[in-house]
């Protein structure tokens, strides 16, 4: 017996992509709801590459009870307004959305990183899916941090235009051909022109001179990893259209040498070590484009700390930094809580 499980803003980037995800990993699922908005009411949706369409119902009136879980790729507003409709109605929702990620009642999960953390699920019957970068960056700190415990990190990211949604890669793809033709290429959604070049600005200015992207990565870091580490962000908008790179220095309590960390780093669960030293012995965003993996390439000591590395990491922000994740969580609450499926 599998799981009655609700795809909602299946119309979108993230939303398709669970969906595919779905199917790929032969998600047990008895049946499959397809929610948007009341404009895309009637529409139909891929379900992955198996033939089969779904049909989209308006989320203003699906009723969700005796669906077991939901999950949200709807931004903050409409889950503000849904999220806790459908819990209360017993279907638990997995929400892609920044609304519940700081709430202590609602757990910040990472399947490779932080499962336990899971159990807390019934305070509200929500699960969050942290932001993009964070969800990359602490797959790859986790074993890490298990070896030798992370004190600091210091991040640099690259992030593509695919985060800002599909808009963002319209913008990226028209603001090219324009430049190419030699017409405008006047930002619209980025607050500068994107194409050929990079913002180092994503999402709004807080008052100590960071975003809130920036923000995020801090805080959702010390929810999933560990309180104590300290964690510094810069964030930048780059012109590639489907995956982010982080440039990471990490300082820990104990030795930990590059050598030794590749060994770890191989062995890590959701982590593809690719670090050949020579010419193309590294994962650009190109190459991870359509894979689960987390890769970390450029392993190496840091000299300037007493207990430092430096490393480059890069994955596939629709899948792993939103919609595989969002399906790792639903597989783990299955297993650990659900337990429908044989």
């Amino acid at each position: 017996m599998g799981y009655r499980i609700v795809v909602a803003g299946a119309t979108g980037n993230v939303g398709r992509e669970v969906l595919a995800i779905l199917a790929e990993r032969e998600f047990p699922a008895d049946e499959i709801a397809v929610l948007a908005s009341a404009r895309s009411q009637g529409d139909e949706v891929d379900y992955g590459e198996t033939g089969r369409k779904l049909k989209i119902q308006n989320i203003e009136h699906f009723d969700p009870a005796g669906w077991d879980m939901a999950i949200f790729a709807i931004g903050s507003e409409a889950t503000k307004l849904h999220a806790p409709r459908f819990a209360a109605a017993g279907c638990t929702v997995i929400d892609n959305s920044s609304l519940y990620r700081m709430d202590p009642d609602v757990p910040l999960i990472v399947p490779e990183v932080n499962p336990e953390a899971i159990d807390g699920y019934r305070a509200k019957n929500i699960i969050a899916n942290p932001n993009c970068s964070t969800a990359q960056m602490v797959v790859a700190l986790k074993p890490i941090h298990d070896a030798a415990r992370i004190t600091r990190v210091v991040v640099a990211t690259y992030q593509s235009v695919s985060g800002a949604g599909k808009a963002g890669m319209d913008e990226l793809f028209e603001q090219s051909r324009n430049i190419f033709v030699g017409d405008s290429a006047e930002p619209k959604k980025f607050t500068k022109q994107i194409a050929f070049n990079v913002i180092p600005h994503i999402d709004s200015f807080l008052d100590d001179g960071s975003t809130k992207e920036e923000w995020k990565m801090v805080v959702e870091t010390k929810k999933i990893l560990d309180p104590k580490i300290k964690v510094i962000a810069t964030c930048v908008r780059v012109p590639v259209f489907v995956g982010h790179s982080e440039a990471i220095t990490i300082e820990m309590a104990e030795e930990l040498s590059a050598e030794d960390a590749q060994k770890i780093l191989r062995e890590a669960p959701g982590v593809m070590l690719v670090d050949k030293r020579e010419d193309g012995g590294y994962v650009t965003p190109v190459e991870a484009v359509g894979d689960y993996a987390t890769y970390v390439s450029r392993v190496r000591d840091d000299p300037t700390v007493e207990n430092g590395l430096a490393l480059w990491c890069v994955s596939d922000n629709l899948r792993k930094g939103a919609a595989l994740n969002a399906v790792q969580i639903a597989e783990l609450l299955g297993r650990r809580h659900l337990k429908k499926a044989a």
